[in-house]
């Protein structure tokens, strides 16, 4: 560990080991495995990581600093088309080479020259924005490396554990009752207003109408989507949206991803390898698809984001600190309090907003203006964090977004209605 003398530097360096932390229980063959386009080696998230405060800080604002390896900027890059050329996302799994070891050299070059950059430079408000970005965008690939790392794990034919992680089974003859909150109509405000880190999704606080609604305090569990399935939800058409019954139909196995019958007792794949499945716990790893389906099969619906945000922001919901997030080790969705209300931990829960720019919203110039806004088309927003999110990480305005298909994050949701 590089020795460091303040603030910045100490969260830099903490923030860094964190990646590191995450990787450790790997073997050296998990490091360099692609078994789809959407999961990435870990031995590429520890590299692009990297890249990005040697791209964005280093070489632009260190004096004299010399380049670790010309071709790792070609290898390393995810998506700026700015900055040059790149390897494509789905041939990322090809790249046996550069070793894993030559990636952690790599990571202790930047980290070293950093530290000396950080320790020896004023850090004018430009460049401070910079470097925050940089650590938010290391821990968006720190949550990315849980999400994985258990895919890598989880198709793997062994399930093999990633780690030994404690767990307390809840009684499985307790079922929590959900319970609803009531949300006036009115107009409300929505979207970031402040002075602290945000990304520029967030922006644009912006006034909306909402129609009195009502929300379920926690997510959907494991026994209610059981209910679903037993129902033929998976079966009948008339629950899913057109694109996602076309979807379903080509699904092997009726169920989450990572659930598996073994002669007639579901169980899925966790970072503790096979595990029965608690009927208690939130479900997660589904599709916008599927959430949507269960929701149309329970007559109800997803709430919107905005409706999300306004009961996140409410009195009615504790504080994200009760939340389940990646500093609890768990990896894994748990069984909590039903009376808690807590909207933030466990999974990320999809809404029925598709990802749009909010009024006004302005893509910044350069490189760094690629970073959320060319994504806004054909996805969908998701809100609250997941147990792989770090937890200082999340706000009630942070707006995640992915393909309606995908999966392989803690995805999970929570019902609403109109009153």
């Amino acid at each position: 560990m590089i020795e460091i003398d303040n603030d910045l530097k100490t969260r830099f360096l903490s923030v860094r080991e964190q990646s590191l932390k995450l990787c450790a229980p790997l073997k050296p063959e998990d490091y360099v495995v692609q078994p789809v386009v959407d999961v990435s080696p870990p031995k590429w998230h520890l590299a692009h990581t990297t890249w990005f405060f040697e791209q964005f800080v280093l070489v632009p604002h260190c004096q004299g600093y010399a380049i670790y390896d010309e071709d790792y900027a070609f290898m390393f890059n995810s998506y700026y088309e700015s900055v040059g050329k790149r390897v494509l996302r789905a041939d990322r799994g090809n790249m046996t080479r550069p070793s894993t070891a030559d990636i952690k050299s790599y990571r202790h070059y930047v980290d070293e020259h950093m530290a000396e950059f950080l320790s020896k430079n004023e850090i004018g408000a430009d460049l401070a924005k910079v470097l925050e970005l940089g650590l938010q965008h290391e821990q968006q690939h720190q949550e990315l490396l849980v999400t994985d790392i258990k895919y890598i794990l989880g198709h793997n034919p062994l399930f093999p554990v990633y780690d030994k992680i404690p767990y307390d089974q809840p009684d499985k003859a307790f079922e929590a009752k959900p319970n609803v909150v009531d949300v006036e109509e009115g107009i409300y405000e929505v979207g970031y207003d402040g002075n602290d880190f945000h990304f520029d999704n967030e922006e644009g606080l912006h006034k909306v109408f909402l129609h009195a609604y009502q929300i379920q305090d926690r997510l959907v569990t494991n026994k209610e989507f059981l209910e679903f399935m037993r129902d033929g939800g998976y079966e009948q058409f008339s629950f899913w949206l057109s694109e996602g019954w076309e979807w379903a139909k080509g699904l092997e196995t009726k169920a989450p991803m990572y659930w598996h019958n073994l002669d007639g007792v579901w169980h899925r794949f966790t970072m503790n390898g096979l595990r029965e499945v608690n009927p208690q716990d939130p479900v997660t790893h589904l599709s916008y698809f599927e959430a949507d389906a269960f929701a149309r099969w329970k007559g109800m619906r997803l709430p919107t984001e905005f409706e999300w945000e306004v009961a996140a922001k409410s009195a009615l919901y504790v504080n994200k600190e009760a939340g389940n997030f990646v500093e609890n080790e768990m990896y894994d969705t748990v069984y909590g309090d039903p009376s808690s209300n807590q909207m933030f931990g466990d999974a990320w829960e999809w809404t029925a907003s598709a990802y749009l720019p909010y009024p006004n919203f302005k893509t910044v110039e350069g490189a760094i203006g690629e970073y959320n806004g060319k994504f806004m088309i054909n996805q969908m927003v998701l809100r609250g964090g997941s147990c792989a999110t770090p937890r200082n990480h999340i706000r009630s305005t942070y707006r995640n977004f992915w393909h309606p298909h995908l999966r392989w994050q803690f995805n999970g949701f929570r019902l609403a209605q109109n009153i």
